[in-house]
């Protein structure tokens, strides 16, 4: 069975989406359109900006979506039979699965990007990488009371993130290299993301959602906040809002997708993160490029 997964923020490139740019009049089309929803140039800036104007908010959600989608919407292979999208990507899933128009799945990113930042500005918070450390002693010291700091992605067994307020993850870090982590890394990000500090994002995201026709996907959808399939709209529409502040649990959807079938994992979207996080969840299961 083949399941296509698609990519969160950390994948952008200097240059990325010329190639499919390029390669027919239909995504040129789609590009063009991208510019007049965002009202600014991000074709540019995605083709020719250099690293620093990627890691903008308002650019780098955008373009992941951009890219990830046009390219899903022009593989000749594109039959999955289940999708997932890591953070930001699985707002791509939901675009590529035929849930919600190309324009509408755009303003929803859009309006994400837009309220996760200005949560950012309430807080000073960030996020850290710890390698090496069971993800249940992360979740125990995460819980002890050192300030607002949670697990916020399970990558892969031995790469969780954390999340909170920036005194909380500092400290949190310190005691988990004491524990036995092999690294415990402050991560140059904007702020807490998946964590209690962007709750003030969800009432902004939700009327966004509220105001677009959902269908029904072409298949199950799997969703960050519990690692499951959906169908439904209604519940689908609720994880997309509950993501904002709940894990990204995608070690353990790769594991359910493995475990409902899945045989070939392709990776749709800038950059080729997801396939490194596959070999090191299962390395037995095939975890390609999708190219046009």
């Amino acid at each position: 069975m083949k399941a296509f997964i698609f990519p969160g923020q950390g994948s952008q490139f200097p240059g990325m989406g010329l190639d499919l740019f390029r390669s027919s009049k239909d995504a040129r089309i789609l590009f063009e359109k991208a510019n007049q929803i965002l009202n600014f140039d991000i074709c540019k800036l995605m083709f020719e900006g250099n690293e620093d104007d990627l890691k903008q908010t308002k650019v780098t959600q955008p373009a992941i979506f951009i890219h990830s989608v046009i390219l899903a919407y022009h593989l000749s292979n594109f039959k999955p039979n289940m999708l997932a999208g890591h953070s930001l990507g699985e707002f791509s899933a939901i675009t590529a699965g035929g849930m919600i128009s190309f324009e509408d799945g755009l303003n929803l990113v859009i309006n994400r990007a837009n309220a996760m930042q200005l949560a950012c500005q309430k807080n000073k918070s960030t996020m850290a990488a710890i390698i090496g450390l069971d993800s249940n002693k992360i979740e125990e010291i995460c819980a002890k009371e050192i300030g607002i700091v949670v697990t916020a992605n399970y990558n892969s067994p031995n790469q969780i993130v954390i999340s909170g307020e920036f005194e909380s993850v500092k400290k949190t870090c310190d005691i988990l290299s004491s524990q036995g982590a092999k690294r415990a890394l402050i991560l140059p990000v904007g702020g807490a993301f998946h964590s209690p500090l962007m709750e003030s994002a969800k009432d902004s995201l939700t009327t966004a959602i509220n105001n677009i026709e959902f269908n029904k996907p072409i298949c199950p959808i799997y969703q960050n906040v519990h690692a499951k399939p959906e169908t439904e709209c209604e519940i689908i529409k609720k994880n997309l809002v509950n993501q904002l502040v709940k894990p990204v649990r995608w070690f353990q959807t790769i594991q359910n997708m493995i475990s409902d079938g899945a045989n070939h994992f392709y990776e749709v979207g800038p950059g080729n993160v997801l396939i490194g996080l596959n070999k090191r969840i299962n390395r037995n299961v095939a975890s390609t490029k999708a190219k046009i």
